[in-house]
């Protein structure tokens, strides 16, 4: 094992003064955002440039040394932090983002930028990014990537590999691949953007990318939907997905969790009785949709009390009830965050069983249930359970599979998930990802203790 001392002057000689070997400002890279999963690394390596990169990654690599790729680390599974000792490599200096191709309605840019940063940069160039998520300031384009994030607006835009038109990437070999043209048709063999992409920094290192914008819309309209259960929920958003095609946005919490971020953010409810369960909806068009989510409000079984905004201001106070949940919930200490998918069909039993299961594991412990209803992904959040008893997951994992689910929705499988891939990927599945992993990562140098189940 090669000493830290060596190691770090090794890094420098291949990549320069971007390396941190201070302990206080290493520890800032060593935790993830939920504070569950902490670790602790040699050194951070914030390189500026793919060259760099490419560097660092042939170096690592001869030295026997595995990295941790990390964008903004707001991953919820522990797959962006150095858990066992990885050299981390920070990728928010990789800060470029080029003009917006308005013709094209495309834009280049660097792993580092924020989805915030994006998001401003289409607007100002009269177009859209599809991609949009609570932690869009932090967040990074390179991380959105790594973990093929779907977020708010998935329901009518797609997850982030829908707005990959081509990335520029260093491979485990420390090969860089770069392919930024964007064309929309380019049948030249394998599209390895959408292999890259959700492979969690395992096969390469996602320096830029060349993505997709959407239509600007003119208007939106948002609207917090009181419902009397679950089952009342379900079934509106089923209704929206089927009548609304400006829809947007579909997302769901219920009681406990409105009353929770209401006390901790010093809110007022929207409502002054209590409901089983709200949808927040939000649609958007060139002319007004408030009209079109009206009817369709209408015509859905089961609704209470509704409010709505068109204003930005007065929506933004609306998302907030929605978005503040993972900051309430991280109120109560560091949570168990299992992030799922299950079919339509199955929801509400899903949704009304997972209390008791965790419950059976853990008596003291409080589930939280929030998501994207509209996409089948539902965030389940457990509280006072220890970070490293992982009884509580395991349960709601194999509920979710009984179901007929995935064990992962958004932030990818990192290390919390791995040993329990096998009930979303059979075996075959399984050793092709371990097959491809050795293909582009021979030498398992690319974060090797994420997504693929430790070998027997």
């Amino acid at each position: 094992m090669v000493g830290q001392e060596v190691l770090v002057r090794q890094l420098i000689d291949a990549v320069g003064p971007q390396v941190v070997a201070d302990p206080e400002v290493v520890a800032s890279y060593t935790t993830d955002w939920t504070g569950r999963f902490v670790g602790g690394s040699p050194a951070v390596v914030r390189p500026t440039t793919t060259e760099q990169v490419a560097a660092l990654v042939e170096t690592c690599r001869d030295l026997g040394v595995p990295l941790v790729p990390q964008g903004g680390n707001t991953g919820l599974v522990g797959g962006s932090v150095p858990l066992h000792d990885e050299v981390v490599l920070s990728l928010r200096r990789l800060d470029g983002l080029e003009p917006v191709d308005s013709l094209a309605g495309q834009v280049t840019a660097g792993a580092g930028v924020s989805i915030g940063q994006l998001h401003a940069a289409a607007d100002d160039a009269g177009w859209s990014y599809g991609i949009d998520l609570g932690s869009r300031e932090s967040a990074t384009v390179g991380g959105t990537v790594a973990t093929n994030a779907g977020g708010i607006h998935m329901i009518r835009h797609g997850d982030t590999r829908a707005q990959l038109l081509g990335v520029e990437a260093v491979l485990g070999t420390g090969a860089v691949v770069s392919h930024l043209g964007g064309l929309l048709k380019d049948n030249t063999g394998y599209h390895l953007p959408s292999l890259l992409c959700g492979s969690e920094g395992t096969l390469g290192v996602v320096t830029a990318a060349r993505l997709r914008l959407v239509p600007a819309p003119a208007r939106r309209t948002t609207a917090i939907v009181a419902v009397g259960s679950i089952d009342a929920a379900v079934s509106a958003a089923t209704g929206y997905r089927r009548s609304l095609t400006v829809l947007e946005a579909c997302e769901l919490f219920l009681q406990p969790g409105l009353e929770l971020v209401c006390r901790t953010q010093h809110l007022a409810s929207p409502f002054a009785d209590p409901h089983a369960a709200y949808l927040l909806v939000e649609v958007a068009d060139h002319t007004d949709p408030t009209g079109d989510l009206a009817a369709a409000t209408d015509a859905a079984h089961g609704v209470e009390e509704v409010v709505v905004a068109t204003d930005p201001s007065r929506r933004a106070d609306l998302w907030r009830f929605r978005e503040a949940h993972t900051e309430a919930i991280n109120s109560l200490g560091p949570p168990h965050k299992l992030d799922v998918t299950v079919p339509a069909g199955a929801m509400v039993q899903f949704i009304e069983a997972v209390p008791a299961v965790v419950n059976a594991r853990a008596p003291a412990a409080r589930t939280w249930l929030f998501g994207h209803l509209g996409d089948g992904n539902i965030h389940v959040n457990v509280t006072g359970v220890d970070p490293d008893d992982d009884r509580v997951d395991a349960a709601v994992f194999e509920l979710v599979a009984e179901h007929g689910g995935s064990i992962s929705a958004e932030h990818g499988i990192g290390t919390a998930k791995r040993r329990y891939l096998h009930l979303s990927r059979t075996p075959a599945e399984i050793e092709a990802f371990r097959a491809v992993k050795r293909s582009l990562d021979p030498d398992g140098v690319l974060n090797p203790n994420v997504l693929l189940p430790a070998a027997d």
